[in-house]
């Protein structure tokens, strides 16, 4: 029974996680296919690029949520219940957290768009965080605004504010014995954001990375004056 909860998370975490609110949101409000442009993906991101910091403020929080709400069903789900693995006890800390590392998952590989697309996991590892363990999050999230602030780097802020949450959570554990179960979750989320981040690196690195307020060009076109202004595309 215990083992049905386990993959129970994992799946509505995913299917949480899948929800393409940048490509809803933009469509709906902005009138744009996020897809076409920039990296063509749904983060909030390239959103902000290309409907605007409302719609983009829109798509952030709803990613949020969705690793929030991930940890708190399995939470729900899981209750006092728990598994035993190599002698270990695997408990409702331990469901979060493969509930939150699915969402993730799903909102970078969406199975309602047929696992292409997606975002790069930044929000929705911060949600899952900021319900797993808020002071580390909001730590994370205060590296993030201002490391993007300072550098007008998203992508640099991401992995600094990802990065800055397992380095706070080590002594967290140790002197505040906060459950390690936090830090491995920062460690597998902070490696999976870094990896979707690959590509925004090696142009950090060659200085070709685009910079906050940078517009996005339509692929293989110059961007419209008013993206808002054009027809969405089916997916």
């Amino acid at each position: 029974m215990i083992i049905t909860k386990f993959i129970m998370v994992a799946v509505i975490g995913y299917l949480l996680g899948s929800i393409p609110f940048g490509l809803l949101v933009s469509r709906r409000v902005g009138k744009v296919d996020v897809r076409q442009y920039g990296s063509g993906r749904t983060g909030a991101a390239n959103v902000l690029r290309i409907a605007g910091g409302k719609v983009a403020a829109m798509v952030l929080g709803l990613d949020l949520l969705k690793g929030a709400l991930a940890v708190v069903f399995a939470g729900l789900i899981v209750g006092r219940d728990y598994l035993v693995v190599g002698g270990f006890g695997w408990g409702v800390l331990v469901a979060q957290v493969i509930a939150a590392l699915a969402a993730m998952a799903g909102h970078n590989r969406s199975v309602f768009l047929r696992f292409r697309g997606g975002g790069r996991s930044v929000a929705t590892f911060f949600g899952g965080l900021l319900a797993l363990c808020p002071p580390a999050a909001l730590f994370g999230g205060e590296v993030f605004i201002i490391g993007t602030g300072l550098t007008k780097f998203v992508s640099l802020g991401s992995i600094a504010g990802a990065v800055s949450t397992y380095a706070i959570l080590v002594p967290l554990i140790i002197r505040n014995r906060f459950p390690i179960e936090y830090l491995a979750y920062a460690l597998i989320g902070t490696i999976v954001i870094m990896v979707m981040h690959r590509d925004n690196i090696a142009r950090l690195m060659s200085g070709k990375e685009r910079k906050l307020g940078d517009k996005a060009k339509a692929k293989g076109l110059s961007l419209p004056t008013n993206p808002e202004s054009q027809d969405s595309q089916g997916p």
